[in-house]
């Protein structure tokens, strides 16, 4: 499962809940729909553009975790293109993704926070 926790998020989650992890895979499809709708392929190119190259997400992989958030409602589909012949569907972050992604994002960034303090690296200072 893409989303490793038992239960499926209903809406955006609530501050005592346990916290919702994200694969790798997971944060990267939400984080490439974090700027606007797009279709699969532009998924894609969009998470290879965003890590400079150093992560891609296969076809198979990515409509597998989209099918997943769908289910769970992190991420919407939209009506089809209206260009003409296209097959093309598309997706978008839903609130509820929005407020998953940005609570992993919370979550990965005191990981780090703990980290540099256990070994000693001086925190970044804030721009």
């Amino acid at each position: 499962m893409a989303i490793s926790k038992a239960r499926r998020p209903a809406a955006a989650p609530v501050p005592d809940e346990a916290p919702v992890f994200l694969t790798p895979a997971v944060f990267q499809v939400l984080l490439a729909l974090a700027d606007g709708p797009s279709h699969g392929y532009g998924i894609m190119q969009e998470i290879t553009r965003q890590s400079e190259g150093r992560y891609k997400l296969g076809p198979g992989t990515l409509y597998d975790n989209l099918q997943r958030l769908l289910e769970a409602g992190l991420v919407e589909e939209m009506k089809h293109s209206e260009e003409k012949g296209s097959r093309r569907r598309y997706y978008r972050l839903s609130s509820s993704g929005r407020a998953v992604l940005s609570a992993e994002i919370g979550r990965l960034e005191q990981i780090v926070k703990e980290a540099r303090a256990y070994i000693g690296i001086p925190q970044p200072r804030k721009a």
